[in-house]
């Protein structure tokens, strides 16, 4: 059973790395929220994807249709475009991809859930502080969609 769960979670890590776009597909893009990711609601399974430097998804279940994209409550990385984006996104991967984090969602923001997450017992917004990661961008300190 864990070699088949390692399975799944490793053909999932190699398909989400692959894919140029968002492949987390819990949330649709119009609509409300499933009920399952209600304000307070507690989720967990393995990081899957890292679409920016504050941006990942969990996969809930099996596949993108379960996978849910998750904008860190407590983090706010610069745009994936400036020029310090691409090492934000490489520290949110470094810190996440393969690892299995504890969420709490909060609100739904466009087609994601803004949530603090955990990994090993620490949310991933001080994770990613204590390896040195600078907040900025487009709003810093404004608040977040």
């Amino acid at each position: 059973m864990r070699i088949e769960i390692g399975l799944a979670v490793l053909a999932a890590l190699t398909t989400a790395t692959a894919a140029k776009a968002d492949p987390c597909k819990a949330i649709p893009d119009r609509g409300p929220m499933p009920s399952y990711l209600h304000r307070g609601a507690h989720f967990s399974g393995p990081v899957v994807y890292v679409g920016d430097g504050d941006s990942l998804c969990v996969a809930v279940g099996q596949g993108p249709a379960n996978w849910v994209e998750i904008r860190l409550e407590d983090f706010y990385a610069p745009e994936l475009h400036s020029p310090t984006g691409p090492a934000a996104k490489a520290a949110l991967e470094k810190v996440a991809m393969g690892r299995n984090a504890e969420c709490v969602a909060n609100r739904q923001s466009y087609d994601r859930v803004v949530a603090t997450c955990r990994i090993g017992g620490r949310s991933i917004g001080d994770l990613l502080k204590a390896g040195g990661s600078i907040e900025g961008g487009n709003g810093y300190g404004q608040g977040k969609q």
